[in-house]
C-alpha cells in the first residue's frame, strides 16, 4: 500500500520553529508579532499564505508578503529543526511500516528545500517519495502533489485504490477528496476533532499507532 503523509501537523510537530521565523520576518520589517499560541490557525497553505495572515488586515499584499518571505527562509533554513520533533508514536508508526513493506510519501506545502531538509533530518531512508511546494506546481488542496508522487513511483505500486492519505487540516481533507483517496484525519494536530469532523473523513485516529488497524 501507498501511504501518503502530510508534513507539518501530521508527522511533526513544526509550531514553534514557524511561529519564531514568522515573527522575525515580522519583526524585522516592522510589524506586530503574534504569541506561537496563533500560529496553529494561521498555517496550513504554504509559507506565503502564513506570512499574510499573520500580516495586520491592511498589509495583506503581494508585495509586502515577498518583503517579509525575503526574512522568513533564511531564517528559517537555519533554524527549523531547532524545535520541531515527531509526534509520540511517528518515529514506531514508520518504523512498522516500512517493516510491512507499505510504500511511504510526503505531500506538503512547505517549499521543497525545508520539507527535504527536516524530513531528512528526522526520518533518513524512510520515505520514497518527498515532494513540497514547487514553482508552478499548485499547492494543496490541488491534487497535483498527488498525482506527481502516483507519477514517480514505478506502475506496480501507484494504483490508486491501494492508496490513503493521512492529515490533520482541512487542505488534507479537501486534497485527498480531490485526488479520490480515503482520508485519514489525525487528531494531534493543528486543527480540531470538530473541525476535522465536518470534512467528513473517512478514517479518524488520535494516536498515530491507530493507523496500523485502517491498512
Amino acid at each position: 500500500m501507498l501511504i501518503i503523509f502530510d508534513l507539518d501537523g501530521t508527522l511533526i510537530n513544526t509550531i514553534d520553529d514557524l511561529g519564531q521565523a514568522c515573527n522575525h520576518a515580522l519583526s524585522a520589517c516592522g510589524f506586530p508579532t503574534h504569541t506561537i499560541e496563533d500560529y496553529p490557525r494561521l498555517v496550513g497553505n504554504g509559507i506565503n499564505k502564513l506570512i499574510e495572515r499573520a500580516l495586520p488586515e491592511q498589509q495583506r499584499n503581494e508585495t509586502t508578503v515577498l518583503r517579509l518571505r525575503q526574512y522568513f527562509v533564511p531564517f528559517y533554513d537555519k533554524h527549523n529543526c531547532d524545535l520541531t520533533r515527531p509526534y509520540n508514536g511517528i518515529p514506531e508508526l514508520l518504523k512498522a511500516l516500512k517493516a510491512a513493506g507499505h510504500t511511504l510519501a510526503v505531500a506538503s506545502n512547505k517549499y521543497q528545500a525545508a520539507t527535504e531538509k527536516i524530513v531528512a533530518h528526522f526520518f533518513p531512508n524512510t520515505f520514497d517519495v518527498v515532494l513540497g511546494e514547487r514553482v508552478d506546481v499548485p499547492r494543496k488542496p490541488d491534487p497535483q502533489i498527488v498525482w506527481d508522487i502516483l507519477a514517480s513511483l514505478p506502475s506496480t505500486i501507484n494504483h490508486k485504490p491501494s492508496t490513503l492519505y493521512v492529515g490533520d487540516s482541512l487542505v488534507d481533507a479537501a486534497t485527498a477528496k480531490a485526488a479520490n483517496l480515503p482520508f485519514v484525519a489525525c487528531t494531534w494536530g493543528f486543527c480540531t476533532k470538530e473541525q476535522l469532523l465536518t470534512a467528513q473523513p473517512d478514517y479518524m485516529i488520535t494516536h498515530p499507532l491507530e493507523l496500523l488497524n485502517i491498512i
